[in-house]
Protein backbone atom coordinates (compact mmCIF):
# COMPACT_ATOMS: atom_id res chain seq x y z
CA UNK A 1 0.00 0.00 0.00
CA UNK A 2 1.19 3.53 -0.76
CA UNK A 3 0.88 5.90 2.17
CA UNK A 4 0.44 9.55 2.83
CA UNK A 5 2.42 10.30 5.96
CA UNK A 6 0.83 12.76 8.40
CA UNK A 7 1.89 16.15 7.09
CA UNK A 8 1.32 19.82 7.61
CA UNK A 9 -0.81 20.81 4.65
CA UNK A 10 -1.32 21.54 1.02
CA UNK A 11 -1.22 24.42 -1.43
CA UNK A 12 -4.26 24.66 -3.65
CA UNK A 13 -8.01 24.69 -3.81
CA UNK A 14 -8.86 22.38 -0.95
CA UNK A 15 -12.01 23.02 1.06
CA UNK A 16 -11.58 25.92 3.45
CA UNK A 17 -13.51 28.84 4.81
CA UNK A 18 -12.98 32.33 3.45
CA UNK A 19 -12.70 34.67 6.38
CA UNK A 20 -12.10 38.30 7.18
CA UNK A 21 -11.15 37.53 10.76
CA UNK A 22 -8.08 35.54 11.83
CA UNK A 23 -8.57 31.81 11.82
CA UNK A 24 -8.76 30.87 15.52
CA UNK A 25 -7.79 27.86 17.55
CA UNK A 26 -9.81 26.41 20.39
CA UNK A 27 -9.62 28.95 23.20
CA UNK A 28 -9.82 31.91 20.84
CA UNK A 29 -6.13 32.54 20.10
CA UNK A 30 -5.63 33.64 16.48
CA UNK A 31 -3.26 31.52 14.41
CA UNK A 32 -2.27 34.44 12.17
CA UNK A 33 -2.69 38.16 12.73
CA UNK A 34 -3.54 39.12 9.17
CA UNK A 35 -3.37 42.84 9.91
CA UNK A 36 0.26 42.43 10.95
CA UNK A 37 0.82 40.28 7.86
CA UNK A 38 -0.59 43.08 5.68
CA UNK A 39 1.72 45.62 7.32
CA UNK A 40 4.71 43.35 6.73
CA UNK A 41 3.68 42.85 3.10
CA UNK A 42 3.51 46.64 2.69
CA UNK A 43 6.98 47.05 4.17
CA UNK A 44 8.27 44.32 1.85
CA UNK A 45 6.91 46.19 -1.18
CA UNK A 46 4.55 43.42 -2.23
CA UNK A 47 1.56 44.13 -4.50
CA UNK A 48 -1.72 45.39 -3.05
CA UNK A 49 -0.36 47.94 -0.60
CA UNK A 50 -3.13 49.29 1.60
CA UNK A 51 -5.73 46.84 0.34
CA UNK A 52 -7.59 44.59 2.79
CA UNK A 53 -6.49 40.98 3.14
CA UNK A 54 -8.93 38.19 2.38
CA UNK A 55 -7.93 34.71 3.44
CA UNK A 56 -9.09 31.16 3.82
CA UNK A 57 -7.63 28.17 5.57
CA UNK A 58 -6.35 25.56 3.12
CA UNK A 59 -4.93 23.17 5.66
CA UNK A 60 -3.84 23.12 9.25
CA UNK A 61 -1.74 20.62 11.14
CA UNK A 62 0.83 20.17 13.86
CA UNK A 63 3.68 21.15 11.53
CA UNK A 64 2.26 23.91 9.32
CA UNK A 65 -0.67 26.24 8.78
CA UNK A 66 -1.47 26.91 5.12
CA UNK A 67 -3.71 29.84 4.14
CA UNK A 68 -4.63 31.40 0.83
CA UNK A 69 -4.14 35.17 0.92
CA UNK A 70 -5.88 37.49 -1.58
CA UNK A 71 -4.93 41.15 -1.66
CA UNK A 72 -5.44 43.69 -4.38
CA UNK A 73 -6.23 40.97 -6.91
CA UNK A 74 -3.05 39.05 -6.09
CA UNK A 75 -3.30 35.49 -4.75
CA UNK A 76 -0.63 33.75 -2.76
CA UNK A 77 -0.22 31.21 0.02
CA UNK A 78 1.34 31.66 3.45
CA UNK A 79 3.06 28.69 5.05
CA UNK A 80 3.85 29.03 8.75
CA UNK A 81 4.36 26.67 11.71
CA UNK A 82 1.53 26.88 14.25
CA UNK A 83 2.34 28.08 17.78
CA UNK A 84 2.46 24.53 19.16
CA UNK A 85 4.90 23.23 16.53
CA UNK A 86 8.31 22.22 17.94
CA UNK A 87 11.04 24.89 17.84
CA UNK A 88 12.97 23.11 15.07
CA UNK A 89 10.12 23.87 12.67
CA UNK A 90 11.45 27.44 12.51
CA UNK A 91 14.61 26.15 10.85
CA UNK A 92 12.52 23.69 8.87
CA UNK A 93 10.31 26.36 7.33
CA UNK A 94 13.38 28.31 6.25
CA UNK A 95 14.88 25.15 4.72
CA UNK A 96 11.66 24.70 2.75
CA UNK A 97 11.90 28.27 1.53
CA UNK A 98 15.44 27.72 0.26
CA UNK A 99 14.26 24.83 -1.90
CA UNK A 100 11.16 26.64 -3.17
CA UNK A 101 13.32 29.66 -4.04
CA UNK A 102 15.96 27.48 -5.72
CA UNK A 103 13.36 25.94 -8.02
CA UNK A 104 12.48 29.31 -9.56
CA UNK A 105 13.88 29.43 -13.08
CA UNK A 106 13.95 25.62 -13.42
CA UNK A 107 11.66 23.36 -15.42
CA UNK A 108 10.51 21.59 -12.24
CA UNK A 109 6.79 22.20 -11.62
CA UNK A 110 6.80 24.30 -8.47
CA UNK A 111 5.15 27.09 -6.54
CA UNK A 112 6.55 30.57 -7.18
CA UNK A 113 8.75 31.94 -4.41
CA UNK A 114 7.40 35.35 -3.32
CA UNK A 115 8.91 36.39 0.02
CA UNK A 116 10.22 35.05 3.30
CA UNK A 117 10.18 36.47 6.83
CA UNK A 118 12.80 35.11 9.22
CA UNK A 119 11.73 37.46 12.03
CA UNK A 120 9.50 35.49 14.40
CA UNK A 121 8.33 38.69 16.08
CA UNK A 122 6.11 39.52 13.09
CA UNK A 123 3.69 36.59 13.35
CA UNK A 124 5.19 34.48 16.12
CA UNK A 125 7.05 32.11 13.78
CA UNK A 126 9.09 32.50 10.58
CA UNK A 127 6.98 32.11 7.43
CA UNK A 128 7.07 32.43 3.69
CA UNK A 129 4.72 33.37 0.87
CA UNK A 130 4.51 31.34 -2.31
CA UNK A 131 2.40 31.47 -5.43
CA UNK A 132 -1.10 30.03 -5.38
CA UNK A 133 -1.57 26.94 -7.55
CA UNK A 134 -4.90 26.83 -9.33
CA UNK A 135 -5.32 23.09 -9.60
CA UNK A 136 -6.19 19.98 -7.64
CA UNK A 137 -4.58 17.53 -5.26
CA UNK A 138 -5.12 13.75 -5.33
CA UNK A 139 -5.38 13.78 -1.54
CA UNK A 140 -8.73 13.68 0.20
CA UNK A 141 -10.60 12.39 -2.82
CA UNK A 142 -12.75 9.31 -3.15
CA UNK A 143 -12.27 9.26 -6.93
CA UNK A 144 -10.25 10.96 -9.65
CA UNK A 145 -11.74 14.19 -11.05
CA UNK A 146 -13.07 14.17 -14.61
CA UNK A 147 -11.89 13.08 -17.08
CA UNK A 148 -9.48 10.87 -15.12
CA UNK A 149 -12.32 9.06 -13.38
CA UNK A 150 -13.40 7.26 -16.58
CA UNK A 151 -10.68 7.86 -19.17
CA UNK A 152 -7.93 5.40 -18.27
CA UNK A 153 -5.64 6.63 -21.04
CA UNK A 154 -5.80 10.11 -19.59
CA UNK A 155 -5.30 8.69 -16.11
CA UNK A 156 -2.06 7.02 -17.21
CA UNK A 157 -0.70 10.49 -17.87
CA UNK A 158 -0.98 11.28 -14.17
CA UNK A 159 1.49 8.49 -13.41
CA UNK A 160 3.92 9.58 -16.09
CA UNK A 161 3.73 13.18 -14.88
CA UNK A 162 4.36 12.05 -11.32
CA UNK A 163 7.54 10.25 -12.38
CA UNK A 164 8.58 13.16 -14.58
CA UNK A 165 8.38 15.58 -11.68
CA UNK A 166 11.19 13.97 -9.72
CA UNK A 167 13.12 13.20 -12.90
CA UNK A 168 13.23 16.94 -13.61
CA UNK A 169 14.04 17.63 -9.96
CA UNK A 170 17.04 15.31 -10.14
CA UNK A 171 18.52 17.43 -12.93
CA UNK A 172 18.60 20.71 -10.98
CA UNK A 173 22.13 22.02 -10.41
CA UNK A 174 21.80 22.30 -6.63
CA UNK A 175 25.26 23.71 -6.15
CA UNK A 176 24.61 26.53 -8.61
CA UNK A 177 21.36 27.20 -6.73
CA UNK A 178 23.25 27.73 -3.48
CA UNK A 179 22.07 24.53 -1.77
CA UNK A 180 25.55 23.15 -1.09
CA UNK A 181 24.96 23.27 2.68
CA UNK A 182 21.36 22.06 2.72
CA UNK A 183 22.23 18.44 3.46
CA UNK A 184 25.17 16.06 3.80
CA UNK A 185 25.39 14.26 0.46
CA UNK A 186 28.81 12.75 1.20
CA UNK A 187 28.38 9.37 2.85
CA UNK A 188 24.60 9.44 2.32
CA UNK A 189 24.23 5.69 1.80
CA UNK A 190 26.83 4.77 4.39
CA UNK A 191 24.72 6.55 7.05
CA UNK A 192 21.29 5.14 6.25
CA UNK A 193 21.34 1.84 8.13
CA UNK A 194 22.98 3.21 11.28
CA UNK A 195 20.72 6.28 11.33
CA UNK A 196 17.43 4.42 11.04
CA UNK A 197 18.55 1.56 13.29
CA UNK A 198 19.31 4.09 16.05
CA UNK A 199 15.94 5.71 15.42
CA UNK A 200 14.14 2.39 15.77
CA UNK A 201 16.08 1.56 18.95
CA UNK A 202 14.72 4.74 20.55
CA UNK A 203 11.09 3.87 19.82
CA UNK A 204 11.27 0.08 19.78
CA UNK A 205 8.41 -1.72 21.46
CA UNK A 206 8.42 -5.05 19.63
CA UNK A 207 10.50 -7.23 17.32
CA UNK A 208 10.21 -6.59 13.59
CA UNK A 209 10.96 -9.80 11.67
CA UNK A 210 12.91 -9.03 8.51
CA UNK A 211 14.44 -5.82 9.83
CA UNK A 212 17.86 -7.33 10.50
CA UNK A 213 17.91 -9.26 7.21
CA UNK A 214 17.20 -6.16 5.15
CA UNK A 215 19.61 -4.07 7.24
CA UNK A 216 22.44 -6.55 6.71
CA UNK A 217 21.76 -6.63 2.98
CA UNK A 218 21.81 -2.84 2.77
CA UNK A 219 25.12 -2.72 4.64
CA UNK A 220 26.61 -5.11 2.09
CA UNK A 221 25.31 -3.32 -1.02
CA UNK A 222 25.59 0.09 -2.62
CA UNK A 223 24.07 1.68 -5.75
CA UNK A 224 25.86 1.27 -9.05
CA UNK A 225 26.41 5.01 -9.00
CA UNK A 226 25.44 7.85 -6.73
CA UNK A 227 24.84 11.31 -8.14
CA UNK A 228 23.65 13.66 -5.37
CA UNK A 229 20.69 15.93 -6.02
CA UNK A 230 17.66 17.56 -4.44
CA UNK A 231 15.43 15.04 -2.65
CA UNK A 232 11.82 15.67 -1.72
CA UNK A 233 11.84 12.99 0.98
CA UNK A 234 8.18 11.94 0.76
CA UNK A 235 7.42 11.91 -2.95
CA UNK A 236 4.01 10.51 -3.85
CA UNK A 237 0.62 11.58 -5.21
CA UNK A 238 -0.16 13.12 -1.82
CA UNK A 239 2.49 15.79 -2.31
CA UNK A 240 1.86 17.06 -5.82
CA UNK A 241 -0.81 19.11 -7.56
CA UNK A 242 -2.17 18.86 -11.09
CA UNK A 243 -3.69 21.35 -13.50
CA UNK A 244 -7.38 20.97 -14.25
CA UNK A 245 -8.43 18.93 -17.28
CA UNK A 246 -6.66 16.61 -19.69
CA UNK A 247 -4.00 15.90 -20.69
CA UNK A 248 -2.45 15.39 -17.26
CA UNK A 249 -0.13 18.25 -16.34
CA UNK A 250 1.82 18.38 -13.12
CA UNK A 251 1.34 21.84 -11.63
CA UNK A 252 3.66 21.71 -8.64
CA UNK A 253 5.56 19.53 -6.24
CA UNK A 254 4.58 20.70 -2.75
CA UNK A 255 5.30 20.08 0.94
CA UNK A 256 9.08 20.25 1.22
CA UNK A 257 9.30 19.51 4.95
CA UNK A 258 11.68 16.59 4.35
CA UNK A 259 13.62 18.16 1.48
CA UNK A 260 17.40 17.77 1.49
CA UNK A 261 20.39 17.02 -0.70
CA UNK A 262 20.74 13.26 -1.00
CA UNK A 263 20.04 10.56 -3.57
CA UNK A 264 17.11 11.48 -5.85
CA UNK A 265 16.57 7.84 -6.80
CA UNK A 266 15.35 7.17 -3.28
CA UNK A 267 12.44 9.48 -4.11
CA UNK A 268 11.75 7.30 -7.13
CA UNK A 269 11.75 4.13 -5.05
CA UNK A 270 9.58 5.79 -2.40
CA UNK A 271 7.07 6.58 -5.14
CA UNK A 272 6.90 3.07 -6.59
CA UNK A 273 7.72 0.88 -3.58
CA UNK A 274 4.19 -0.57 -3.55
CA UNK A 275 3.15 0.33 -7.10
CA UNK A 276 1.43 -2.74 -8.60
CA UNK A 277 3.13 -4.21 -11.65
CA UNK A 278 -0.25 -5.07 -13.17
CA UNK A 279 -2.20 -1.83 -12.96
CA UNK A 280 -5.02 -3.38 -14.92
CA UNK A 281 -5.86 -5.82 -12.15
CA UNK A 282 -8.79 -5.10 -9.81
CA UNK A 283 -6.35 -5.05 -6.87
CA UNK A 284 -4.78 -1.88 -8.28
CA UNK A 285 -7.79 0.05 -7.05
CA UNK A 286 -6.96 -0.98 -3.47
CA UNK A 287 -3.17 -0.62 -3.55
CA UNK A 288 -3.22 3.04 -2.62
CA UNK A 289 -5.28 5.96 -1.36
CA UNK A 290 -5.83 6.65 -5.08
CA UNK A 291 -7.11 4.25 -7.73
CA UNK A 292 -4.07 3.05 -9.70
CA UNK A 293 -6.03 1.12 -12.33
CA UNK A 294 -4.98 2.28 -15.77
CA UNK A 295 -1.70 3.73 -14.53
CA UNK A 296 1.58 2.85 -16.27
CA UNK A 297 3.31 -0.27 -15.03
CA UNK A 298 6.27 0.07 -12.71
CA UNK A 299 8.66 -0.80 -15.55
CA UNK A 300 7.20 1.94 -17.77
CA UNK A 301 7.53 4.48 -15.00
CA UNK A 302 11.16 3.48 -14.47
CA UNK A 303 11.86 3.80 -18.18
CA UNK A 304 10.24 7.24 -18.30
CA UNK A 305 12.21 8.41 -15.28
CA UNK A 306 15.46 7.15 -16.81
CA UNK A 307 14.74 8.90 -20.11
CA UNK A 308 13.91 12.26 -18.56
CA UNK A 309 16.49 12.24 -15.77
CA UNK A 310 19.39 10.70 -17.67
CA UNK A 311 20.02 8.39 -14.69
CA UNK A 312 20.28 4.61 -14.89
CA UNK A 313 17.76 2.56 -12.91
CA UNK A 314 19.40 -0.88 -13.12
CA UNK A 315 20.03 -0.77 -9.37
CA UNK A 316 16.43 0.05 -8.42
CA UNK A 317 16.21 -3.07 -6.20
CA UNK A 318 18.69 -1.49 -3.79
CA UNK A 319 16.53 1.61 -3.51
CA UNK A 320 13.32 -0.41 -3.15
CA UNK A 321 14.76 -2.41 -0.26
CA UNK A 322 15.89 0.83 1.39
CA UNK A 323 12.53 2.55 0.77
CA UNK A 324 10.43 -0.31 2.18
CA UNK A 325 12.73 -0.77 5.17
CA UNK A 326 12.88 2.95 5.96
CA UNK A 327 9.11 3.41 5.53
CA UNK A 328 8.57 0.53 7.91
CA UNK A 329 10.64 2.31 10.56
CA UNK A 330 8.82 5.62 9.97
CA UNK A 331 5.39 4.00 10.30
CA UNK A 332 6.50 2.04 13.36
CA UNK A 333 6.99 5.34 15.16
CA UNK A 334 3.34 6.17 14.50
CA UNK A 335 2.23 2.73 15.64
CA UNK A 336 4.21 2.93 18.88
CA UNK A 337 2.61 6.24 19.84
CA UNK A 338 -0.87 5.30 18.54
CA UNK A 339 -2.73 4.99 21.83
CA UNK A 340 -6.35 4.59 20.73
CA UNK A 341 -5.82 6.32 17.36
CA UNK A 342 -7.26 3.80 14.88
CA UNK A 343 -5.37 5.27 11.92
CA UNK A 344 -2.01 4.90 13.63
CA UNK A 345 -2.91 1.48 15.04
CA UNK A 346 -3.54 0.31 11.48
CA UNK A 347 0.16 0.89 10.79
CA UNK A 348 1.02 -2.10 13.00
CA UNK A 349 0.46 -4.95 10.52
CA UNK A 350 1.54 -2.74 7.60
CA UNK A 351 4.97 -2.31 9.18
CA UNK A 352 5.34 -6.08 9.47
CA UNK A 353 4.43 -6.48 5.79
CA UNK A 354 6.92 -3.81 4.74
CA UNK A 355 9.77 -5.41 6.70
CA UNK A 356 8.89 -8.82 5.32
CA UNK A 357 8.78 -7.41 1.76
CA UNK A 358 12.13 -5.66 2.24
CA UNK A 359 13.76 -8.85 3.50
CA UNK A 360 12.23 -10.98 0.74
CA UNK A 361 13.33 -8.56 -1.98
CA UNK A 362 16.83 -8.37 -0.50
CA UNK A 363 17.19 -12.16 -0.44
CA UNK A 364 15.69 -12.68 -3.91
CA UNK A 365 17.29 -9.74 -5.70
CA UNK A 366 19.86 -10.52 -8.31
CA UNK A 367 21.36 -7.07 -7.86
CA UNK A 368 24.96 -6.94 -6.67
CA UNK A 369 26.85 -3.69 -6.19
Amino acid sequence: MIFSLPRGGRNGTEPGTRARRPHRRRGGAPVIDFERLAAWMDDAGLPGKGAPVEHRLLSGGTQNEIHEVVRGGERCVIRIPPPEAPPDRDKGILREWRIVEALDGTDVPHTRAIAVCEDASVLGRPFYLMGFIDGWSPMGRTSWPAPFDTDLEARAGLGYQLAEGIALLSRVDWKAKGLHDLGRPDGFHERQVDRWTRFLDRIKGRELPGFDVAAAWLRAHRPLDYVPGIMHGDYQFANVMFRDGAPARLAAIVDWEMGTIGDPKLDLAWMIQSWPEDTGAPEASEASYVDLRGMPSRDRLLAHYAEVSGRQVDDIDYYLVLAKWKLGVVLEQGYQRAGDDEKLLAFGPIVLDLMNDAADLAESSGYTS
